[in-house]
This record gives structure tokens, sequence and C-alpha cells, in this order.
């Protein structure tokens, strides 16, 4: 079986065929085959028929975990949903977000539930005691009908910590309304969070300024 890395290099041979090949046709050709592929993913969306809430994970070393999911919240916001966001390292100090999202009432909750990185805390017990009460407030969101996205930032590293229990919060999320969204953001989700999911995406660190460059946190940037 093919691992991740040679299925992506044989998708990127591929690609870099199939942009030769259209490189080289007339352009009579070349309408034709857009045609084929416009046909072939019109039948896939027809088929695609079901509606459904979905879980969420986006994890992995990489940055933009969080701000990927901030994009899901602003389009559930534009569609005039509600949204509830709770934060469950960060804490210690305000977002920039919340400053944006505090424009939309009460169609969006947003609660800093943490109070920094662990290593700034430095109280285990308190720490475990934080994560337990943000997802006692994060649970009752997702229970909550009235709102269709449920964003759980960072709490993906809260259960690598070990300050929460995954059957538990599987627990939770099976008791989700069939048509609500939740998003778990955070490095390290557990295997059974994972395969818990309908959606995964794993970001991956290439380069960061902070480490090769010694560039600080900026606003804008990281916060």
């Amino acid at each position: 079986m093919p691992t991740n890395s040679q299925s992506d290099r044989s998708l990127e041979t591929t690609s870099d065929v199939a942009v030769a090949e259209s490189s080289s046709l007339t352009p009579e050709q070349y309408r034709q085959k857009m045609q084929r592929r416009q046909q072939v993913q019109h039948d896939r969306v027809a088929k695609a028929s079901k509606e459904k809430g979905l879980i969420i994970v986006n994890t992995g070393n990489g940055k933009g975990k969080t701000t990927a999911a901030l994009g899901m919240v602003l389009r559930s916001l534009g569609h005039g949903y509600r949204v509830a966001i709770v934060q469950f390292i960060k804490g210690a100090w305000e977002p920039a977000e919340k400053a944006i999202f505090s424009q939309f009432g009460d169609r969006l909750e947003f609660h800093a539930m943490g109070e920094g990185f662990t290593w700034e805390t430095q109280d285990r017990d308190r720490d475990i005691q934080n994560a337990n009460t943000a997802w006692q407030k994060g649970l009752a969101y997702i229970l909550n009908s009235d709102f269709n996205l449920v964003l759980l930032d960072e709490i993906n590293v809260a259960l690598k910590l070990g300050y929460l229990e995954i059957g538990e919060i599987l627990a939770g999320l099976e008791q989700k309304p069939v048509s609500s969204h939740v998003i778990l953001t955070g490095r390290g989700a557990p295997a059974a969070l994972i395969e818990k999911a309908d959606l995964v995406t794993e970001m991956t660190l290439v380069k960061h300024p902070f480490r090769e460059q010694g560039v600080k946190a900026q606003p804008g940037i990281e916060y």
C-alpha cells in the first residue's frame, strides 16, 4: 500500500502530466476536455444529496488551525446563523478577533476561558479545572440547537495534555443536534477524535519565522 508521501508524489506527477497535456491541446480539444470535466463534477455534486451537521478537526503542527476555523465562523455569521466560540488555552490575552466578533451582538458568543500557555500558569490542577469548566460551557452550546456552529478552540491541546478525557468529549459530541456543526482545533488531536470526525485537516509546518528568523508574534498575524 503506498504511503501518504508516495500518494502525494503520484498526484503531483499526475498533475504535471495533465498540465503538459493541456498546453499541447488545440483550443477546441481543450474546450471538449473541460466540458467532460465539467460533466464529471456536475455528476459528483448531483450525487452528494445528504445534509448533516459535521464534526470538524483542525490539527497538526502548522500554523492556521484557529484561523481556518474562524473563517467558517465568519461564513456562518454571514448566513445569519448563531455561533459560539470557547477558547481552552488562550485567555490570558484579549485576541483581536474578539473585538471584531463583538459587533455581531448576541448572534455570537465568545468565551476565552484559559489562562494562557501551560508554562505560564505552572499549575496543572488549575489548568485541568479551567479546561473542564470550558468544556462544560462548550457542551452547553453544543446541546443548544439555536447555535448552528460551535468552535472549541485548542481543545485538542487540552486533550493531549490529559486535562480532559476523550471519552467524555466523544459522548458529548454524540448528543449534538443532527444539523449543527462543531469544530475542534489544536495540535495533537487524539486518534479516537480523528476517527469520529467527518472532516479532518492537518496543518503541516514547513517554515515558521519565529523558529528560522527569530521573528516575534505580530498583530494581525498571530493575534
